[in-house]
């Protein structure tokens, strides 16, 4: 396909040089970078940052609210996980003021927070998660709410905690996402086994 120059999942010289030279006779340079680092975030996250830093060098553009998240991909995967919350931030302060495109971040942030325990920001976490039940589309997302929910109530109310983990779990098992044309969009996946592996505990417990 003709737009696979900027969805290389593997990086080498080799790709990098070609990525290079459609990238220079390109018009939109901005969002090009932006697709590459967000294909690239997972699987070397180190490249994917530094096409975030090209990306934002050259100065606004409608995805920024996205490009950090893309960041907070990338941090993640690198294990910097104060540089993902500090990403996730970011995303949600350029969706404030630029409300026309929105991100995960909203989820992805609570969740990180409850998965890693960040004690400290549990409330914040928790008046996320309430400010945002509308917003819930796909399993995954259901899920995730749920999910961030239980972990951090299992340190103040097992009971509750009990019933969120349920509920997570009962997310986790569908396997349609509940739109017709894309039927495996969003779904609970193997990403989620740790989660998942403490959801269980807390049903058990």
């Amino acid at each position: 396909m003709a737009n696979d120059w900027y969805r290389n999942t593997d990086w080498n010289e080799a790709i990098a040089a070609a990525f290079e030279e459609k990238l220079r006779r390109a018009r939109d340079k901005k969002q090009y970078l932006r697709i590459q680092a967000s294909t690239l975030a997972h699987s070397h996250p180190r490249v994917a940052l530094a096409l975030l830093e090209r990306y934002f060098d050259l100065g606004e553009h409608f995805d920024h609210a996205q490009a950090h998240v893309d960041r907070a991909t990338a941090h993640l995967a690198l294990g910097d996980i104060d540089a993902a919350i500090r990403s996730y931030e970011a995303a949600l302060a350029r969706e404030a003021a630029f409300p026309n495109l929105l991100t995960v971040a909203y989820l992805e942030l609570p969740y990180l927070i409850a998965l890693h325990g960040i004690d400290a920001r549990f409330e914040q976490a928790m008046d996320m998660l309430s400010a945002s039940r509308e917003r819930l589309m796909f399993p995954v997302e259901r899920f995730e709410h749920h999910a961030a929910r239980a972990i951090i109530l299992a340190k103040s109310d097992r009971a509750a905690a009990r019933l969120e983990a349920k509920a997570a779990l009962e997310v986790a098992s569908e396997d349609h996402s509940g739109f017709r044309y894309h039927p495996t969009v969003g779904l609970v996946s193997e990403v989620h086994a740790d989660a998942l592996s403490r959801l269980r505990g807390l049903c058990d417990a």
